[in-house]
Parts: structure tokens; C-alpha cells; sequence
């Protein structure tokens, strides 16, 4: 189906779409679940609403296998140095895997912001806007 063809959304459907995508950043996955299991039965609302859903879980994601891979290096990092008597040394792979999940959590907020920010503004304006590569999925999740 055609996004031609369905429906316009109403404007309570505009403002829980913006909500969907603005209250991620303080909700995280919760805020668009809600909303999602509150007008699943919209179109419009379930189709923002899982793109942020979307997209909180493979940030949460990311961020568990940061944190699982930083525990990892600072354990075999602390096994490895147990027996040294250079004191002050740091260790190399600490100071290679900490830029990693710096960044990855940082740029994942960043990036949560942005489309937040930017789809939150176009889902209140009535606009289909796609999230990149997860817009394609929250469509079929949504049977739009």
C-alpha cells in the first residue's frame, strides 16, 4: 500500500508520533513501547513508534557488547599485570578499547538526539519520514 493511499493522520495522531520520538531521549525504549501499545491500532503512531523502539534496542545493544567488551579487556588486562612491578604503566588495551566505547555511547546519544529531533519535527508535521535503515523495517512492523 501506497503512503498516498492511507489515511491522513489526525492531530492527536501528530503529537503521540512526535512524543514517540522526543520522549526517547528521557524514556529511552519505554516511551515509545507506551506509546506504541496505547494506538497500535494507528498507522501513523505505530510506525513512529517503532522506529524509535527500533532503534533504542539496537543502541541498547551496542552498548551491552561496549560494556561486555570493556569488562573483558579490563580483566584480562588486570590477569595479565598481576604479577608486573611497573607501577604508573598503563595498559595499551585499555587505552584502545576505551576511545571505542566513548564513542560509541556518545555518538549513539548523539545520534538518538538528531533523530529525535529531526523525525519528532516531521511525525508532527504528518510526514512519514523514515529513520535510515530501520524506517524500511518499522514499515513492515507496522504494515505500512
Amino acid at each position: 500500500m501506497e503512503l498516498s493511499e492511507l489515511p491522513a493522520p489526525s492531530a492527536d495522531e501528530h503529537t503521540l508520533a512526535m512524543l514517540a520520538h522526543f520522549l526517547q531521549l528521557f524514556g529511552g525504549f519505554v516511551a515509545p513501547l507506551v506509546i506504541f501499545l496505547i494506538k497500535r491500532d494507528s498507522r501513523f503512531v505505530a510506525f513512529h513508534a517503532i522506529q524509535a523502539l527500533l532503534w533504542q534496542v539496537i543502541f541498547a545493544g551496542l552498548a551491552l557488547l561496549c560494556t561486555f567488551g570493556w569488562f573483558v579487556t579490563i580483566i584480562s588486562t588486570v590477569i595479565t599485570h598481576s604479577g608486573s612491578t611497573a607501577p604508573g604503566r598503563f595498559p595499551f588495551p585499555v587505552l584502545v578499547v576505551l576511545p571505542f566505547v566513548i564513542l560509541i555511547f556518545g555518538g549513539g546519544w548523539l545520534t538518538t538526539l538528531v533523530l529525535a529531533i529531526v523525525h519528532g519535527i516531521k511525525a508532527h508535521n504528518g510526514e512519514w519520514a523514515e529513520y535510515p535503515i530501520i524506517g524500511r523495517w518499522a514499515r513492515k512492523l507496522a504494515n505500512v
